[in-house]
């Protein structure tokens, strides 16, 4: 039987269910790590927990002590200080099956519509007109909007020129564009903090960058000041040169949150983000093999040398039957990966007398690491013989 095989069966028909669902959750909270600035804090996590576990290996108490102190600490902090991320994730798990997915209807014009909107936005470029166009994707916006009011008319170029006409009242806020309709208008978004990313933007491109990063929307913004024309989405801010570039944009973005139905197959669902999902069955599998079948009860023996402490003057160590003891402890698989051998060691002491002496080994005289149990000795018995130097 090959080694596939036997690990298949070691770990079960419960054991692949288990690596799946943990596999969609850990992709699921990568995905969002992209899209926010968790993600920089989770590569922090994941070396400070090499470090420990290297502090683990080497013997390092002291380091090993003060991180197990302080990832409780290290928890809550992060609960603060990504509240807002934290809260969008989590409506966003529980909304899966009920939120309103946008969808284009089968004979829908995507081209058209993305015609629609570069002419407008690089026409109110021409003209210096400040405007934000927000694209509904799979996720909820509702958490995120502020103010504005509810439009719900048909998408055209005539309703976005007097929306975004300086004189309009609702000119400085978002329009929002949820498939073939704009449904509100003069709405704030919530801004951006990331500095590195906006450069030279100003108001406009931190609303429109601070809503990408929680949602999966696609945000277009012009520059009134430089008449520029600009896409926001996942977290990243870029310029667009020209109409073309910008039609080609929006319909990719159609296609990846209403793909056609010819297009929605599951050789291209796999496909998509391939790394990624590798990447979570990789730590889904390790996580299953450290919690759970690291956790299951292992044996293993150690060839341990018999050490004996030095006697009283005038007598010396001549023989010790026999120099080393099978020692058998007992613990998770996990703990096992600590242990280092020259840890583990029998010290006796012997009388001093010369001559032979039968010592016994018990667990008294056994040094070993304190989450193992000990199991047994063999020999339970060492003869050790002095003798007058």
């Amino acid at each position: 039987m090959s080694e596939a095989l036997i690990w298949l069966r070691e770990i079960g028909l419960s054991g692949l269910l288990d690596i799946a669902v943990m596999s969609l959750l850990i992709y699921t909270v990568l995905l969002w790590t992209r899209r926010s600035r968790a993600a920089w804090v989770l590569t922090g996590i994941l070396i400070i927990g090499a470090v420990y576990l290297l502090a683990r290996q080497f013997g390092l108490e002291l380091t090993a002590a003060i991180f197990e102190k302080f990832f409780a600490v290290i928890l809550i902090a992060l609960v603060v200080i990504f509240q807002g991320e934290l809260r969008s994730f989590f409506e966003q798990l529980a909304l899966w099956s009920l939120r309103r997915r946008w969808r284009s209807a089968p004979d829908a014009p995507q081209h058209a519509q993305a015609t629609l909107l570069a002419s407008v936005a690089f026409e109110l470029a021409r003209g210096r007109v400040g405007a934000i166009v927000v694209l509904q994707g799979r996720q909820p916006l509702g958490a995120h909007l502020n103010g504005g009011a509810a439009l719900d008319g048909a998408l055209s170029e005539p309703l976005l020129y007097s929306i975004f006409d300086p004189h309009s009242a609702g000119h400085d806020g978002a329009v929002i564009v949820s498939g073939e309709q704009v449904s509100r208008f003069g709405v704030h978004l919530p801004l951006s903090k990331n500095e590195a990313a906006l450069k030279r933007g100003g108001t406009r491109h931190a609303a429109a960058l601070g809503l990408s990063e929680v949602t999966d929307a696609l945000c277009l913004v012009v520059s009134e000041e430089r008449g520029e024309v600009s896409i926001a989405r996942n977290g990243e801010l870029r310029p667009v040169a020209d109409l073309d570039t910008l039609v080609a944009a929006l319909e990719r973005f159609y296609e990846e949150v209403s793909p056609p139905p010819e297009r929605r197959r599951l050789s291209r669902r796999l496909r998509s983000n391939w790394r990624l999902k590798l990447g979570s069955v990789g730590m889904a599998a390790v996580l299953w093999l450290v919690v759970v079948y690291g956790g299951r009860p292992t044996y293993r023996s150690f060839t341990v040398p018999v050490q004996l402490a030095p006697p009283d003057a005038p007598f010396a160590v001549s023989e010790v039957e026999p120099a080393e003891v099978a020692v058998t402890l007992r613990g998770p698989f996990t703990a096992f990966f600590f242990v280092n051998k020259e840890r583990v060691r029998v010290l006796l002491s012997a009388k001093p007398r010369a001559g032979a002496q039968r010592l016994p080994v018990t667990a008294d005289a056994l040094d070993y690491p304190k989450d193992l149990v000990l199991e047994g000795i063999a020999p339970q018995v060492v003869t050790v013989k002095l003798k007058r130097r």
